[in-house]
């Protein structure tokens, strides 16, 4: 019921400022609907790919943030010294947090730069370094390969061979542009193409099993009409005519509700284009985890198919702007509550949870962030104002780009279409184009820093007594990526009370970020090969 929150407010505050950027800035009515239909929406379509997703997958999706919280329910089975692995790992990632993001001793984030055209920067986070070493060290190694692609080769270029010209979509000559200004401005176009065809490449693998899926649950819906109920407790969903009938009931609402201003195609593709998406979220967060999820680049994905569909039939006027906006909006909040619903029945799976219950859980959470999102939207926007340097809304604000630059006919189509064959290069060379395609897109300080993760789980598994090493290894990251989650709450809270500044610079130089992210990768390794076992025996880990 927490999380549901978190995550109605990710989705709401990726695309609903996009509409303000547009020139429309929405009703508190009109974002209660919104946030509300669309968080139903993700829950119930991700009811028919549970079991397949989150079981049948289960080696091969970790879903790290739900194995991360499944760890830290469980620490107390394993008596006192389990316990206390977990939770010091937890105290260690909040400390941590605490430190650079409360008492500013150092930056977050460590840049290197070599011969002014090629920067490295590590976020110092031990908790990104938890998702890695939850991740695996082939993700978050293929993640970083597209960051090494991105701001070695691409980035580089552009300066090199651009640097007297001014191109759009920048208004600044490339010579007057930070590599930062450069990855915004241009890479990102590029990444976005390459997570849609990544995006799409995945989608058509997994076509078959949505195929399955849907084929067997109608299959157990009439076969077990009117039967008594015999499955087991922990295998037990919602019933799947609650997903038809729910699903129904969203578009009859997206229809007819005059506040939302939708006609029947943009209901229909609302209604295609999240069910499309909302497996590829959940296998999408299965790998590289909830806290990189790619929501907004699946949402790019579905305001360019609105976009040009409405283009096609000359739908070019401000009405139907916000009407693409707002189908984007509805699918990247049902993208980011069926991210969120996927790591919670993981966490579910693992502890032996009822996914009914789960399931309806979420749907009772999603209520009330639904009734006061709207509030804090407009709370932030009269505080600090959306597309400011306080609060600048990059996701959002690239939305807005991208649906009024087709619209309009200004989006820079090129650089996406780079990002397709790129994806599409990768994709044959054996290499999966979706993690690749998510280091072109996100910046490579989040990248790297997993990458670390990824080599620290590879030196474990190396050098340590597998089992031990491995079970030890999962709880300390479970307690960093928890601690940091829950300082960072803690920060926001006091941020908006006023208590803190929202920033500040370092008290300590620069290079000193380092050191807090080697202390903890080296107090990792020593308590994960500890020779003498901190878990007892037992069984493996589910």
């Amino acid at each position: 019921i927490a999380s549901a929150g978190e995550s109605l407010a990710a989705g709401v505050v990726f695309t609903v400022p996009a509409l303000i950027f547009l020139g429309h800035p929405p009703s508190l009515w009109h974002i209660f609907l919104l946030a509300l239909l669309g968080g139903a929406l993700g829950v119930l379509l991700m009811i028919p790919l549970r079991h397949n997703l989150i079981v049948e997958e289960h080696h091969t999706l970790p879903y790290p943030e739900g194995t991360a919280c499944a760890e830290i329910l469980k620490a107390r089975e394993g008596g006192s010294r389990k316990a206390w692995l977990a939770f010091g790992g937890l105290l260690l990632g909040a400390a941590d947090k605490a430190l650079f993001g409360i008492f500013r001793l150092w930056s977050e984030t460590l840049d290197f730069t070599l011969f002014r055209l090629y920067t490295l920067s590590i976020d110092t986070t031990p908790a990104l370094m938890g998702v890695g070493y939850l991740i695996g060290v082939k993700y978050s190694l293929i993640m970083f390969a597209g960051g090494l692609l991105a701001w070695w080769v691409i980035i580089p270029l552009i300066a090199t061979f651009g640097i007297d010209a001014t191109i759009y979509p920048s208004l600044v000559p490339i010579v007057q542009m930070s590599t930062d200004d450069l990855w915004s401005n241009y890479v990102r176009y590029i990444g976005t193409g390459a997570v849609a065809i990544g995006g799409l490449i995945s989608l058509v693998k997994l076509l078959p099993l949505l195929f399955r899926s849907l084929k067997g649950h109608f299959a157990s819906m009439i076969k077990d009409f009117g039967k008594p109920h015999t499955k087991r407790r922990t295998d037990t969903d919602l019933p799947f005519f609650w997903v038809i009938g729910g699903s129904i009931a969203i578009a009859l609402l997206l229809l007819f509700l005059p506040t939302l201003n939708l006609n029947l195609l943009s209901v229909v593709l609302t209604l295609i284009l999240a069910a499309c998406f909302v497996g590829l979220t959940s296998i999408t967060v299965g790998i590289v985890g909830a806290s990189s999820n790619p929501a907004s680049g699946m949402i790019i994905l579905t305001l360019l198919v609105t976009s040009l569909i409405f283009v096609g039939l000359g739908w070019t006027s401000g009405l139907f702007l916000v009407m693409a906006m707002s189908v984007g909006s509805v699918v990247g909040i049902a993208l980011a509550i069926a991210g969120d619903t996927s790591q919670d029945l993981k966490t579910g799976f693992l502890v032996g949870a009822t996914p009914r219950a789960q399931q309806i859980a979420m749907l009772l959470g999603i209520l009330i962030p639904a009734v006061s999102i709207g509030y804090v939207l407009k709370l932030l926007q009269e505080t600090y104002g959306f597309g400011t340097g306080a609060l600048p809304a990059p996701q959002a604000t690239l939305m807005s780009i991208v649906v009024s630059g087709v619209m309009q006919g200004n989006l820079p189509f090129d650089l996406v279409a780079i990002g397709i064959v790129v994806g599409i290069v990768v994709e044959l060379l054996g290499i999966r184009a979706l993690p690749f395609a998510l280091g072109i897109y996100l910046p490579v300080s989040t990248t790297t820093c997993i990458a670390i993760g990824g080599l620290l789980s590879l030196i474990i598994d190396l050098t340590g007594k597998k089992r031990h090493a491995r079970e030890q290894g999962t709880l300390l990251a479970s307690g960093l990526v928890a601690g940091d989650a829950l300082m960072g709450v803690f920060i926001a809270l006091i941020s908006v009370l006023g208590w803190i500044k929202p920033s500040g610079s370092a008290l300590l130089a620069s290079w000193l970020s380092a050191l807090p992210l080697a202390a903890v990768f080296l107090l990792f390794l020593f308590f994960t090969l500890h020779k003498a076992p901190l878990i007892e025996d037992g069984g493996p880990l589910p």
